[in-house]
């Protein structure tokens, strides 16, 4: 992805700056790493630090961190950054030794680091109220406790984020980030049109022209305008159909991989009747946002001509057309090459609206589809707090168990291994 704006970075509050943005917080008793291509900044990783400090925790931890960075194949160097107020502040240089994010640790990751092909260029330790080098020994610069974090919040790449119109939140799961999923109230006149809309759809549930009739609302919602609210008829009905997993699992694959990837996918999973059933149903549908995204192409393809029929769109594809990707490839981000960052944007929308409005199995399903879509970023923080929330809306869902054992292990979405595919939230190089 080629960003269109350059960002210079001067100094090291430029980059101690830049990584909360880049997280979309600040983070604490965190290890911020970050790879270098060249001069250029390249993937952001922050984990937690190690509890107990032993020697084996530290190794196990080093080679861990030096696993992740190797996803930046075009990295050849490191930067680190010791987000904490333990361990630091008492030492005085290199060669003396303290506790928890120590030079010990330092030390394991340098070699990590340097065996990867990704030396340690840099590191600082950054705490609540100052920072330093973790490599400088000259009182005259680096006398302790360090530099005042101000000059950190203060310098000029902090400044241009915010006027690029990024902003610093509040640590995931603290009472702070808490968004609209958990403060507004359930509507009943939703939850009405819910509890009737899945009374209409369970006789359904096996029906193609109703996958089709449900994929055409949900590629209506999505065309809308950001930030429109959603009516109760249809709040009520797209909240049903979240309970439907093979429709829920759908219209997470349209939104990153097109219309094709999720009808083809569902007619692979076998998921439909060839008898012949009820008619259709559902709210009627918002008039179609002829400016908005073409939904019913596959991610990162050319619009074709507007008048061709889905149906053929779904059933015969050109002499030239890229291989339609399966559910389990985009569910890991291995496929397509390039996701559709905006549509997955709109859904996240459109998915905090839905859980607001309602409890139960469609507020896990919408809360479990937004911690896939922070997942995807490269945002495990935001992704494991999602999925929390989903799982005490619902306890054993099995979607938000799954990926919260994805988010566990550390296993990295396909996209944001990838540069020239990861989600940028802003789009920026810094050099």
């Amino acid at each position: 992805m080629t960003a269109p704006q350059h960002l210079t970075i001067t100094g090291p509050e430029d980059i101690l700056g830049y990584v909360p943005h880049s997280l979309g917080y600040w983070p604490s008793r965190s290890l911020v790493a970050m790879t270098m291509q060249g001069k250029r900044l390249g993937a952001t990783l922050r984990v937690d630090l190690p509890v107990s400090g032993s020697r084996r925790e530290r190794e196990d931890f080093a080679r861990t961190v030096a696993g992740y960075l190797l996803a930046d194949d075009a990295a050849d160097g490191s930067l680190l950054m010791f987000f904490t107020n333990d361990g630091w502040t008492d030492a005085s240089g290199p060669g003396e030794s303290g506790q928890g994010a120590g030079r010990p640790l330092l030390a394991d990751l340098e070699s990590a680091l340097g065996l990867a092909g990704m030396p340690v260029r840099d590191a600082w330790y950054v705490g609540d109220e100052y920072w330093r080098n973790a490599y400088c020994t000259d009182a005259g610069c680096c006398a302790l406790p360090g530099r005042p974090v101000a000059e950190i919040r203060d310098s000029r790449l902090n400044a241009e984020m915010v006027f690029l119109g990024s902003s610093v939140g509040a640590p995931p799961g603290t009472a702070l980030v808490e968004d609209d999923s958990r403060q507004a109230a359930p509507d009943p006149a939703v939850e009405a049109a819910e509890q009737r809309w899945a009374g209409e759809l369970e006789s359904r549930r096996t029906s193609r022209p109703q996958f089709d009739r449900v994929l055409d609302a949900w590629e209506r919602v999505l065309a809308a305008d950001p930030g429109a609210d959603l009516r109760p008829e249809m709040a009520g009905f797209l909240r049903a159909c979240l309970r439907v997993p093979p429709w829920r699992d759908a219209v997470l694959v349209m939104a990153a991989a097109g219309r094709t990837a999720a009808e083809e996918g569902a007619e692979e999973f076998g998921i439909f009747s060839a008898r012949a059933g009820l008619p259709p149903s559902g709210p009627a549908l918002p008039s179609p946002d002829l400016s908005g995204p073409a939904l019913s192409r596959p991610a990162g393809q050319p619009e074709t001509d507007a008048g061709a029929g889905r149906a053929d769109q779904g059933t015969s594809r050109g002499r030239d057309a890229v291989p339609v990707p399966g559910y389990g490839e985009v569910l890991l981000g291995l496929s397509p090459s390039l996701p559709d960052w905006n549509t997955m944007k709109r859904l996240e929308e459109v998915m905090l609206q839905l859980s607001s409005r309602g409890p139960g199995e469609a507020r896990a399903a919408a809360l479990t589809a937004k911690g896939w879509i922070e997942w995807c970023r490269g945002r495990g923080s935001f992704a494991h707090a999602s999925l929390s929330q989903a799982l005490e809306a619902s306890p054993g869902y099995r979607l938000a168990e799954l990926l919260s054992e994805v988010v566990r292990r550390g296993t990295i979405c396909g996209w944001a291994a990838r540069r020239e595919a990861a989600w940028q939230k802003f789009g920026t190089d810094a050099a």
